[in-house]
C-alpha cells in the first residue's frame, strides 16, 4: 500500500443525510435547530405551529453534513390545514435518516408525547434517538426520572432508542455531543450542499416566517394559528448608491375574520406598526441589509379550511 493509499485509508468517510427533530410544541425543537447550526433561522416561539414550513438547517463540518428537516408540529387534525401538515410529517419522517424525539425535561412526559411516538413507531425503517431537551430548567434527580421514562415509552410502544440524550440548547450543554451523535447514524456520502448555506429554503419563505411570528407575538391567545402571510414582492430598491441597498418587502397578512383584522391592526394601526418594526428588524439581521417592510392585513373568509385558499397561501 503506497503512502497515498494509506493515508487515504485513514481519512473516516465522509457523511450525510437527513435528521427531524420532533416533539410536541415548545419541546426546544426550534432552539436546537439554531444551536446545531449556530444562526437563527428556524422560527423559535412558544406558541404551537408555528413551523409550517420544512426548513432545513445545514450543519457543515469537515467530516459531515448534517440537514435538519424541521417538520410541522404533529397533531390530531380538525381541519384540512390539520390533515395537509399531519400528511406532510409523515412523509417526512420516512425520507430522513434520523428522527429526533424532543421530551422537555421540565416537564413530564404526558399523552401528547404518548401521541407522537406511537405515531412514528408506523415508521419502521428510520433511526429513532430521543432527546431531553432543557436540561438547564431541571434537577439532576428530575433529569435522572425523565431519562428512565423516556426509556419506558420506548419500550410501551416498541421504539427502539438508538440513544437517548439529555441536551441544553439555551446553555449549549451537550450540543457538540449531540451532533457527533447524529452525523454517527448517517450514511456515508458526500455533501448535499455547497458549503456555507445554512439553510435551503427561499428567503421569501422564511420572511413570511419571521412576519407571521412578529404577529403572533403577544396575541397567540386571540389568533392561536389563523394567520398566513404572503411575501407579494421583494428586490432591492433600484437606484440607490452603492453602499446604502435597501431591500423593499411587501407583504400581506391574511386573516379569517375582520374581527381579528381588528386585532392586528390594533388601535389607530399602533400594533400593526409594532409587528411591522419587530419583523423588520427580524429580517434585517438575518438578511444583513436594510430592509423596507410594507405590510397589510387582508381578510380570507376561513382559509384554514378552503383548499383553494390554502393552494393560494402555498399549503
Amino acid at each position: 500500500m503506497s503512502e497515498h493509499d494509506q493515508q487515504e485509508h485513514d481519512q473516516p468517510e465522509h457523511r450525510s443525510g437527513f435528521a427531524s427533530f420532533v416533539g410536541r410544541p415548545n419541546a426546544g425543537k426550534s432552539t436546537l435547530t439554531n444551536a446545531l447550526v449556530g444562526s437563527k433561522i428556524a422560527i423559535t416561539s412558544d406558541k404551537p405551529q408555528t413551523t409550517r414550513t420544512v426548513v432545513r438547517g445545514i450543519v457543515h463540518r469537515p467530516d459531515a453534513q448534517l440537514v435538519l428537516v424541521d417538520t410541522p408540529g404533529l397533531h390530531r387534525p380538525r381541519t384540512l390545514l390539520g390533515e395537509r401538515l399531519n400528511d406532510l410529517v409523515t412523509t417526512t419522517w420516512a425520507e430522513v435518516d434520523v428522527v429526533a424525539v424532543c421530551f422537555p425535561s421540565n416537564e413530564k412526559i404526558g399523552p401528547g408525547d404518548r401521541f407522537i411516538v406511537g405515531e412514528l413507531a408506523k415508521v419502521r425503517r428510520t433511526t429513532k434517538i430521543a432527546i431531553a431537551t432543557k436540561t438547564d430548567l431541571a434537577s439532576p434527580e428530575r433529569i435522572g426520572e425523565h431519562l428512565l421514562a423516556i426509556q419506558a415509552l420506548g419500550q410501551e410502544t416498541g421504539t427502539d432508542w438508538a440513544e437517548i440524550v439529555p441536551v441544553s440548547a439555551k446553555a449549549g450543554d451537550q450540543v457538540d455531543l449531540l451532533a457527533d451523535l447524529l452525523v454517527g447514524l448517517l450514511p456515508e456520502g458526500p455533501p448535499l450542499y455547497p458549503e456555507g448555506e445554512l439553510t435551503d429554503s427561499p428567503e421569501e419563505v422564511l420572511v413570511a416566517e419571521l412576519v407571521r411570528e412578529a404577529a403572533l407575538d403577544g396575541v397567540r391567545d386571540e389568533l392561536p394559528h389563523s394567520i398566513a402571510v404572503v411575501v407579494e414582492e421583494m428586490g432591492l430598491r433600484e437606484g440607490r448608491p452603492e453602499g446604502k441597498p435597501l431591500l423593499d418587502i411587501h407583504a400581506n397578512l391574511y386573516v379569517e375574520r375582520d374581527s381579528q383584522k381588528g386585532i392586528v391592526i390594533g388601535r389607530k394601526g399602533a400594533r400593526l406598526r409594532q409587528v411591522g418594526t419587530a419583523a423588520r428588524q427580524q429580517i434585517e439581521a438575518m438578511l444583513g441589509t436594510p430592509v423596507y417592510l410594507d405590510l397589510h392585513v387582508k381578510v380570507a373568509k376561513d382559509w384554514q379550511r378552503d383548499p383553494r385558499q390554502l393552494r393560494k397561501l402555498g399549503f
